[in-house]
């Protein structure tokens, strides 16, 4: 008597990133990305004013401490904008990071269960990210639009269509060292209390509360904040914008070769960590 056996195994090995499948469970994108959104917001006060609020906040923060009491120049660009401007660019590429630093951490009861391609997780992130981006650029934009009839900057505006592509990679550049992280965490836990930490250190380590042109040229601590991936990425960002900051082809084209190497690292990774992770979570 012959005996059968079925074989069940996982077909993703190494780098595999199937965006056809990916593209079959769109529905289940969307969801999540509701989900997410709604989430974020249930049972506050304010609710989805919170986007908006919150940098305004961390703005007017910024203006009373670096802008009042350390008297850090804005390159010329009005307080309220630059600050706004660069929390907002920020955020989008920190929120990006963090959101997905905890992908299997945070949903493994749902792996553990269903099965549907676990990418769908961290894109979702990454939506909801870019939903409240669009949002907060509401006020970005009003107060553009105000200082430049006010005549205090000077938009690029022949480069605004350049700006969805900058979006779009500091989001995945985000999304992707978020990955790595979640899959290391799922064997080393401390690494996850590292996170905010890590975030606020690069924080500080790009020009986000102060434009590089405020940095001595040809010092040290220049010439290590313009080898930071998201530095070229933020002064194109305020120039577009606001028509002032530091354009570095150079060190975009570098950061965007960054963004693609950890992209594939972060695929095999992935795609290593979800067939085993159940084991150690």
């Amino acid at each position: 008597m012959k005996t059968y056996y079925t074989n069940i195994e996982s077909n993703n090995r190494g780098f595999r990133l199937n965006l056809k499948e990916l593209w079959e469970y769109r529905d289940l994108v969307l969801l999540l990305t509701n989900k997410t959104f709604t989430l974020s917001y249930k049972q506050t006060v304010l609710g989805p004013a919170w986007i908006i609020i919150s940098p305004m906040l961390s703005s007017l923060m910024y203006i009373v401490i670096f802008g009042i009491i350390a008297g850090i120049s804005t390159n010329g660009i009005p307080q309220v904008l630059f600050y706004l401007c660069s929390t907002t660019f920020w955020t989008l590429f920190a929120a990006s990071l963090t959101s997905n630093a905890y992908t299997f951490l945070n949903n493994a009861h749902i792996f553990g269960k269903v099965y549907f391609p676990r990418i769908a997780v961290p894109v979702s992130n990454v939506l909801v990210n870019l939903i409240k981006f669009a949002i907060q650029m509401i006020i970005v934009v009003g107060l553009i639009i105000y200082y430049t009839c006010k005549g205090e900057v000077d938009p690029v505006w022949y480069l605004w269509p350049l700006l969805p592509f900058i979006l779009i990679h500091i989001s995945v550049m985000g999304m992707s060292f978020g990955v790595i992280v979640s899959s290391l965490t799922t064997k080393y836990r401390d690494l996850s209390i590292l996170v905010s930490f890590i975030m606020q250190l690069w924080m500080y380590g790009t020009p986000v509360v102060y434009p590089l042109s405020q940095l001595a040229d040809g010092s040290l601590i220049k010439k290590i904040i313009m080898y930071n991936p998201m530095t070229a990425p933020m002064e194109l960002f305020r120039y577009i914008m606001t028509g002032k900051g530091d354009v570095m082809p150079g060190y975009c084209a570098a950061s965007v070769a960054l963004t693609f190497v950890c992209t594939l690292v972060g695929i095999i990774v992935f795609n290593h960590v979800e067939k085993t992770f159940m084991d150690t979570v």
